[in-house]
């Protein structure tokens, strides 16, 4: 149980006066978040090198997707033994585990604890209510969506209308902006999955670029195919 607030302020206040103006939430979102997360990298390296220790970054193929990982932060690591496996998948086997539990082992009801947390990365100030799913979109939807863009190579158009039969809760406009949100960090993103660690592959949608899945990252970023999507959306 470690307390970083005394690290965190000394590099805002170090960058603040560098900049020659504070930083505030309202213009510098996420830089603030970033920094709380690479505070907690060098400890966590140093403690794995003090007991000669592997050091396992946490991320899911989720979060590896469109980039919601700190680079230097909960990326540090030497194997991601989990990068291979989407969140909606792990949030439904931790549901299982809480309740069934593998044969000859049962349930583990502790984990009712975590369960009842709603996935956040916590780095907004409190009042914020930060969610994962609010900063990007609800994960089954993600996972649907990286499903048939990257894995069944759709374009944004052909993802969307893919989608919409599958998830018609949810409104023609906010799925637009999801699907037009995913192909964006998708994108941005490819430089953090050459520098994630190493994972295990689990299935055929392994997104580790090592030897599985390279996107260009000096590329069109799907610009012309995302105006597509929205001249589309004009015809609905």
């Amino acid at each position: 149980d470690w307390n970083i607030d005394t690290l965190v302020d000394g590099y805002v206040a170090t960058v603040s006066q560098a900049m020659g103006r504070e930083l505030t939430w309202d213009r510098d979102d996420s830089a603030l978040q970033n920094i709380q997360a690479r505070a907690r990298g060098p400890a966590a390296w140093l403690l794995a090198n003090l007991r000669n220790a592997l050091l396992l970054v946490t991320s899911n193929r989720s979060e590896a997707a469109v980039g919601y990982a700190t680079m230097d932060g909960d990326t540090c690591g030497g194997l991601a033994p989990i990068a291979g496996v989407d969140k909606a998948f792990l949030l439904e086997w931790l549901k299982w585990m809480e309740q069934t539990g593998p044969l000859g082992v049962g349930p583990l009801p502790a984990l009712a604890v975590v369960n009842r947390q709603i996935p956040t990365a916590e780095l907004r100030p409190p009042g914020d209510e930060q969610t994962d799913e609010g900063d990007l979109m609800p994960y089954p939807l993600l996972n649907a969506i990286e499903q048939a863009a990257i894995r069944d190579k759709l374009t944004p158009v052909e993802v969307f209308d893919t989608v919409r039969p599958q998830f018609p809760s949810y409104s023609t406009q906010q799925l637009g902006e999801w699907v037009e949100r995913f192909f964006t960090l998708w994108s941005r993103n490819q430089w953090k999955r050459e520098r994630f660690a190493a994972s295990f592959h689990v299935d055929d949608r392994s997104l580790d670029p090592k030897g599985w899945c390279r996107f260009p990252i000096l590329c069109g970023n799907f610009d012309r195919e995302l105006a597509e999507l929205r001249e589309y959306f004009k015809t609905l």
